[in-house]
């Protein structure tokens, strides 16, 4: 953070207040008797947009008398507003705290203002007195904390280089001794090519910050060292130059490049400049330092991005590549950066789309499908994401979204179709409640829900995770059908057995089977895992470690509805509270962690294809599923619910929605849907303390596992990685009989190999 942040931070956050016992600040006084800080207000009001100062009438600036100042921070001079929302601040040069506080004595000009004083608040140091610069930098209460003299030179020097050290980042100089000779060399050129940035950005208000001897010294030194006189040449001259990067100018221009939000006025400045013709040949090094050049550029790719639903999936997914191949080193440029390039970034993942999609995925079993899906299929789903994440604009949104349908939407249609295909020939391939093994119960085990958990969502969650110090496997799971929560949320929990579906349901919710109360709201779901004895964790509880705990976190799904298409760009600040939701519950002890999900979904920007469902013929309809009316003739295909075989409902066809203009949607049967992860995570701690347990054989006889373990296998849990059908399965083994659950099951009977009474 940089001194004109923290100064800020400081100065603005003299209005906290609390609201219980408090009113709000009107205003914050700002004294200043010395007049110490008059030189940056120019700079200051150019950040803070409330600040107003005490002095000669000047609208414009924001400066005027006490009772004109009296009157704006009441809204009471027409046409002049300051920002809503914001605590005015005023600016009193010349005035200290003793001037406004004597009341009596206080000379007429202030008196307008002495009673703010007490409906606002006075920004001074703890001791009472007016923040000098020195006591700002000095002090670590409420300032800098810094190692700063006290001499008259270096408070001179001080004083004089204010307006440069602004701009110093903080951190570097803790434990540094701030002289008179840090600041003079602040002041006399320690850094021109930044000066010469600053002067770009700021011009007259950087010219104003500088004495006649500091002017004329960062002028040799642009003389010198560019050929360039600022005073002589003009800001527009020098930004033409500076675009050109030739000669010792590529040195600026490299500097610019370092932090270019820093200096954001320089492309406005850039642009007021003549830009060299374009040319046949004219690319990225001969034009690369002109925003103009890169924005015609983004139009051409915009244009050419809009056209591709004249063209077949395949022949899009070609053109893509090729169209991108013109771009994708405009993502290198300083502009992408500055968020002027979004169809340049977005390009990228277009083009690993394109190439991803090329291949097919609508091909053999279920399980075969699964393969590949669990290989490569799910990072198309990723790609559209990332590509969607780059734009804001609807104009580029557009863009890309014409991109994403030209190949995206028949890839999945295609695939969803031939699954569905499957389904209907060979049966689904996940469980029912008749079939799916209750979940063992294992000391220190937290299973934590996560709403909408779609595939990819979960790689990016474990690349996170696993770059943090923890172990993460992935395990795909068949969702329960319908994909909804109201189906599938039951299906993953512990007390999933203890669960059934009533013969007439019309919304997808099963219920307590000893009671028939329905699961909705979650009430008797949450009844049903306490009475079990499971711990119920609340978002931000961490609990007895030593227990068996459910959590619930992370919504992806409510953001999904709520946000369709924009939800691209909102996923990784969910996943990132998600990871250290996960961090805290390791942290607190708990040795390992288990996510499951109820469901994927699909999302493709522009909507998804409407399908019709008369309503005479449904009780109800979601997105993508519907329950028909008994005796109603229809021609959708239909499909036993997970709670209850003999009950059945429609699923739209392909990646059709029952109702228009949804972007994102879920219930239906597409890998995307259905085909979900669950993830086990330990931290390496645990991990390792394990690894001195050895298996030393496996044997299979029909459903039974005999394990023989050499080592301490005291707490013991072992995975086991293996293949049944054609799907990857975990098993988790404590010694004692437990089942696994997921696809492939394998009831694990009995663990041999240890003494008799611990087998």
């Amino acid at each position: 953070m940089r001194v004109i942040e923290q100064l800020l931070k400081a100065l603005c956050s003299a209005a906290a207040y609390n609201p219980d016992v408090q009113a709000a600040t009107v205003c914050i006084l700002w004294p200043d008797g010395e007049r110490l800080w008059e030189p940056v207000m120019p700079r200051l009001q150019n950040e803070l947009k409330e600040l107003c100062i005490l002095g000669e009438y000047d609208p414009e600036k924001l400066t005027g008398p006490a009772i004109w100042l009296r009157c704006l921070i009441a809204d009471k001079i027409k046409g002049l507003k300051l920002p809503h929302g914001k605590t005015p601040i005023l600016y009193l040069p010349g005035v200290s705290r003793q001037d406004l506080r004597a009341v009596e004595t206080c000379p007429d000009h202030l008196k307008p203002l002495a009673e703010l004083q007490y409906r606002g608040v006075l920004w001074s140091q703890v001791n009472a007195k007016d923040w000098t610069i020195f006591a700002f930098l000095k002090s670590d209460q409420a300032g800098l904390g810094l190692d700063a003299a006290r001499d008259k030179a270096a408070k001179n020097a001080m004083q004089l280089a204010l307006y440069k050290f602004l701009d110093e980042d903080v951190e570097p100089l803790k434990g540094k001794r701030l002289d008179k000779d840090y600041f003079n060399t602040l002041l006399t050129g320690g850094d021109p090519i930044r000066d010469l940035l600053q002067w770009f950005d700021q011009e007259d208000v950087f010219k104003s910050s500088l004495g006649d001897n500091e002017w004329k010294a960062f002028v040799e030194v642009c003389e010198s060292q560019l050929a360039f006189n600022p005073g002589r040449d003009g800001v527009i001259t020098g930004a033409s130059k500076l675009a050109k990067q030739i000669g010792p100018w590529k040195a600026v221009w490299e500097r610019f490049c370092e932090a270019p939000k820093r200096y954001q006025n320089i492309p406005g400045q850039i642009r007021k400049a003549d830009m060299p013709e374009i040319e046949l040949f004219s690319d990225e090094e001969t034009h690369g330092g002109w925003p103009q050049w890169n924005e015609e550029r983004e139009d051409a790719l915009r244009g050419e991005l809009l056209g591709l639903g004249n063209f077949s999936s395949h022949e899009a997914g070609r053109e893509i590549l090729r169209i991108v191949k013109n771009h994708l080193n405009r993502k290198n440029l300083v502009w992408a950066e500055l968020g002027f390039s979004p169809l340049a970034l977005a390009g990228e993942h277009l083009a690993f789309l394109a190439d991803l999609t090329s291949n097919n995925l609508s091909a053999g079993t279920a399980g075969e499908m699964a393969e590949g899906y669990i290989s490569w299929g799910w990072k198309a789903d990723n790609a559209v994401l990332d590509a969607l994440a780059c734009v804001e604009r609807a104009e580029d949104f557009d863009a890309v979204s014409a991109a994403v349908r030209s190949i995206y939407l028949p890839w999945m249609e295609e695939s969803a179709r031939h699954l569905q295909h499957v389904v209907s020939v060979d049966g689904y391939p996940g469980k029912t409640c008749s079939n799916n093994p209750p979940v063992p119960k294992s000391p220190g085990e937290c299973i934590l829900f996560i709403d909408g958990l779609r595939f990819d969502a979960a790689k990016r969650l474990a690349g996170l995770l696993t770059g943090s110090g923890t172990q993460v496997d992935v395990t795909p799971v068949w969702a329960a059908l319908p994909s909804v929560t109201a189906t599938g949320k039951p299906a993953v929990t512990p007390v999933r057995h203890l669960i059934k579906g009533e013969p007439a349901n019309d919304d997808f919710e099963p219920v307590a089977a000893k009671t028939g109360q329905s699961l909705k709201g979650g009430y008797h779901l949450k009844r049903l895992l306490t009475e079990s004895g499971w711990i119920i964790l609340d978002k931000n509880e961490t609990g007895d470690s030593s227990g068996s705990a459910w959590c619930e976190f992370g919504d992806i799904d409510h953001e999904g509805h709520d946000r369709g298409w924009k939800l691209a760009r909102h996923l990784d600040f969910i996943l990132k509270e998600i990871k250290e939701r996960i961090e805290s519950l390791i942290a607190a002890g708990w040795k390992r962690i288990r996510i499951v999900t109820d469901h994927g979904w699909l999302l493709m920007p522009g909507g998804l294809p409407k399908i019709d469902l008369p309503s005479v013929l449904a009780e109800n309809k979601w997105g993508r599923c519907a329950s028909i009316k008994p005796g109603a003739d229809s021609d959708e295909s239909l499909y036993p619910w997970y709670w209850n075989s003999n009950q059945y409902f429609a699923l739209a066809n392909g990646i059709s929605c029952y109702k228009r203009g949804r972007e994102y949607a879920h219930g239906g049967l597409s890998l995307q849907e259905c085909l979900t992860p669950e993830l086990v995570i330990e931290s390496d701690t645990t991990h390792h303390s394990r690894a001195s347990v050895a298996i030393t054989d496996i044997k299979w006889k029909g459903l039974r596992c005999n394990v023989a373990v050499d080592g301490d296998f005291s707490g013991l849990t072992v995975d086991i990685r293996t293949r049944v059908g054609d799907l990857s399965s975990s098993i988790v083994m404590n010694p004692k009989p437990i089942k696994e659950n997921g696809i492939g099951s394998v009831v694990v009977e009995q663990v041999q190999g240890f003494q008799e009474e611990t087998s």
